[in-house]
């Protein structure tokens, strides 16, 4: 993002990182991305180019839309690591290619059991375990990121450890709906 001498805005193409000033790399300091995030707001927030000519007011609300969208990315594990693995021209099919070890499948059924009957008998101490062991696996799965994509660069391990990750922010979201119900 730049401010041409006259201080309306110009484009230039960058990737997420680029635009908060990262290297691509998933390990990232959050304070610094939060930092970041709302000093490019303050620049090129609407409000500022509230008196300024339509094609200023234009790129404003563009610039405003794609900062929001690389925030959304970069300070979500499993979306900056498919974001790394999409720079890294890898196309993981991850919405398609499911396949798993079966000990994570069986592990995976396990824990969906678990959760019907835990949401069944309306067991919210059942649940707040789940969840305290599933954020427990989550990081485990994140950290395994850092090191396939940030030291080895391997991008296959990371796809994998990608698509399981999106296994365990599906049960996630399952345990938040359970909670919903017990509570509603």
């Amino acid at each position: 993002m730049a401010e041409a001498r006259d201080g309306s805005l110009h484009r230039r193409m960058q990737n997420h990182f680029e635009l908060f000033g990262f290297e691509p790399a998933y390990a990232l300091d959050p304070e610094r991305l939060e930092r970041t995030y709302r000093d490019i707001q303050a620049k090129v927030h609407p409000d500022r180019f509230a008196r300024a000519g339509d094609a200023e007011r234009r790129a404003s609300m563009q610039w405003t839309t794609r900062v929001n969208e690389a925030y959304r990315t970069l300070r979500n594990p499993l979306l900056r690591a498919r974001y790394l693995l999409e720079l890294n021209g890898v196309q993981a099919a991850l919405e398609t290619n499911t396949s798993m070890p079966p000990g994570f499948l069986m592990l995976q059924m396990e824990q969906r059991e678990g959760l019907e009957l835990a949401a069944a008998e309306r067991d919210a101490g059942a649940l707040h375990r789940m969840r305290a062991a599933l954020r427990i696996e989550k990081r485990g799965l994140e950290d395994a990121l850092a090191e396939q994509l940030d030291a080895r660069r391997d991008y296959g391990a990371a796809a994998e450890l990608v698509r399981k990750l999106m296994f365990l922010e599906k049960l996630d979201a399952e345990i938040d709906a359970a909670f919903e119900t017990i509570e509603g």
